[in-house]
């Protein structure tokens, strides 16, 4: 299926787009708060245009925080995948390191409880991976997938839930949730401020690694989960993490190398900035892997010959939608690291 859509300029009066046929938009895209890109474009959808489509399209979507704490955060990859089999988008993401005044206001309404500082120190231990998602009574189904706080509570009663599966202590749960749809936008705005703010850092390292990143087309069909498993499971960590939504002059900036040398460079400018991507500082394991390697040819029907378990061959559709963009030569792995959590993380 497929929409016909048109887009009207209110201020000046006038149609800015004909009605025209756009395959990559669904029905299920369309509601107030979602973020969508119409050719190469961001638009934030903020109200409806009558109240028959209102009627039509309004649904019970709410955001919530999904927080995975450090003890899970090695499972991100399993973890995004129960999430958006679940039936949640995903719509922030970012691996932080909170510091001891960001972990109070977090747990500001645990004060007075007796593991309150083993608390603040538990989570200040590591990264913790905040996201935004988004979906149907989206706060009251997160906390039915994540079980009973208490993991051990969670294995006996709720041994299919998240912590029923990924916990250990009660401390220790793997995820948190807020309890209301009011705590969920205090929360969210303490990890993503909406005033503009940055909140906390990321957790970028900047020594010893590399640049991938998870391709728009593999984020909407639903493999970014897979993805990250299988660099994790190759023995690689994931030492940042973050989602973006690329603007085209930054996309041409950041595959410039390419421009002239590469005759799909039209096309990948294009397919980077057509939605979310997931970028990543990777860093080598012991005994040193290349990443690049894991990656494949850049062609996923060359991989699938020559390389067949490479990230490409099992997940690449074509040279352009070929599901990760891998630093192509050593040197350039920093800069390219940077040029995400520096430059357009600030």
């Amino acid at each position: 299926m497929y929409l016909r859509i048109s887009e009207y300029d209110v201020k000046n009066h006038r149609t800015f787009l004909k009605r025209t046929k756009y395959e990559s938009l669904h029905l299920e895209d369309l509601f107030v708060g979602n973020k969508i890109t119409v050719f190469s474009r961001h638009l934030t959808l903020v109200d409806y245009g009558d109240q028959y489509t209102a009627r039509k399209l309004g649904s019970r979507k709410e955001k919530s925080l999904a927080l995975i704490k450090p003890d899970a955060v090695h499972k991100i990859g399993e973890l995004i995948d129960i999430i958006i089999n679940a039936g949640f988008t995903i719509t922030k993401a970012k691996m932080m390191v909170l510091s001891r005044k960001e972990a109070a206001d977090f747990y500001v309404d645990h004060q007075s409880k007796p593991f309150y500082n083993e608390l603040l120190q538990f989570i200040t231990s590591g990264p913790i991976v905040a996201m935004e998602i988004l979906g149907d009574d989206a706060v009251c189904k997160w906390k039915t997938l994540l079980g009973p706080a208490n993991s051990a509570a969670a294995q006996t009663d709720a041994p299919e839930s998240i912590r029923g599966s990924f916990g250990h202590t009660g401390l220790r749960n793997a995820a948190h949730g807020p309890d209301s749809v009011a705590s969920a936008a205090q929360e969210l705005e303490l990890f993503f401020p909406s005033s503009g703010g940055h909140g906390p850092v990321n957790s970028a390292k900047f020594t010893n690694c590399t640049c991938c990143i998870i391709k728009p087309h593999a984020v909407s069909e639903g493999l970014a989960g897979k993805i990250i498993k299988a660099i994790i499971d190759e023995g690689f960590q994931i030492s940042a993490l973050q989602m973006f939504n690329m603007e085209r002059a930054n996309v041409e900036e950041f595959y410039e190398v390419y421009k002239g040398v590469v005759s799909e460079y039209m096309e990948m400018v294009t397919e980077l900035c057509s939605g979310p991507c997931i970028a990543m500082e990777i860093i080598q394991p012991e005994p040193p892997k290349v990443f690049r390697d894991f990656c494949g040819p850049s062609d996923p029907e060359i991989a699938r010959h020559l390389r067949p378990g490479t990230l490409r061959a099992v997940f690449g559709k074509n040279k352009v939608q070929n599901a990760v963009h891998c630093t192509d030569l050593p040197e350039d792995g920093l800069l390219e690291v940077q040029y995400f959590f520096k430059i357009l993380d600030n």
